[in-house]
């Protein structure tokens, strides 16, 4: 529910599949950055994390947060998925046990759930 807080991180080590220099703004820096200036509800936060051990899937988000499940999410695009995940992350937020469920998620996060991990209590 919403009085949980809810964690959105995005890897911003994420490449994307390209090749890049290493001193190269990577996709999953872009995704942050754009992300970390949208407005968020209450008790939501975005993190910037180094690594979600998904890279031949990035860009990658985890959703996570009070006693729900954690998700974790690929394939997502920098450059057209940010209203998606703040969808996305809006109903995971407002859940007490972070099952969304599945006819009312989107494509993104329907065929691109990497894994989700039970909460510390079941």
């Amino acid at each position: 529910m919403a009085d949980q807080p809810t964690e959105l991180m995005i890897c911003v080590k994420c490449r994307r599949g390209q090749d890049l220099a290493d001193d190269d703004r990577r996709p999953g820096q872009r995704l942050f950055d754009d992300l970390a200036q949208r407005d968020l509800p209450d008790g939501m936060t975005v993190k910037a994390v180094e690594c979600l051990s998904n890279c031949s899937n990035g860009c990658s988000i985890a959703l996570r947060g009070g006693d729900r499940w954690t998700y974790l999410y690929g394939n997502v695009d920098e450059t057209s998925h940010s209203d998606e995940v703040l969808e996305g992350a809006a109903k995971y937020h407002n859940t007490t046990d972070g099952l969304v469920p599945w006819r009312e998620r989107s494509e993104l996060f329907k065929r691109n759930c990497i894994g989700r991990v039970p909460p510390l209590s079941i």
